[in-house]
């Protein structure tokens, strides 16, 4: 059970997200777009490490890993020097897994909350 600490980091860490999101560069329907990089397959196929980019109001690409992963109630991790949220499983895509898992805990209080952004590999 997480301590009132870590509960106010994750909301902290999706109001941080959701105001990033909000100011993001938007695709021609006007939704989002999160940039999913596998960085690492475990050998069993069971398991993928990937790393969450956005493209913020300046135009810059910034990493957003470790707050969504803070914001997902996940372990951060660092793997070579990438942050990155390992996903378990296998037989769908993992990336549009987590873009969907994220869109629903930032939009919880809007209709199809997982579908306010989209997601693209990179």
């Amino acid at each position: 059970m997480p301590t009132k600490a870590q509960l106010q980091e994750r909301d902290e860490a999706r109001a941080r997200l959701r105001e990033l999101v909000d100011k993001s560069e938007k695709r021609r329907d006007g939704k989002p777009v999160v940039y999913t990089f596998l960085r690492h397959v475990s050998k069993s196929g069971m398991s993928r490490d990937i790393t969450l980019k956005i493209v913020d109001d300046e135009g810059t690409l910034r990493d957003i890993t470790y707050t969504a992963a803070i914001a997902l109630g996940e372990k951060p991790r660092d793997l070579h020097g990438w942050n990155v949220i390992r996903v378990g499983g296998c037989g769908m895509d993992m990336g549009f897994h987590l873009v969907y898992s994220l869109s629903s805990v930032l939009f919880a209080d809007r209709n199809r909350a997982g579908y306010v952004i989209d997601h693209e590999w990179a």
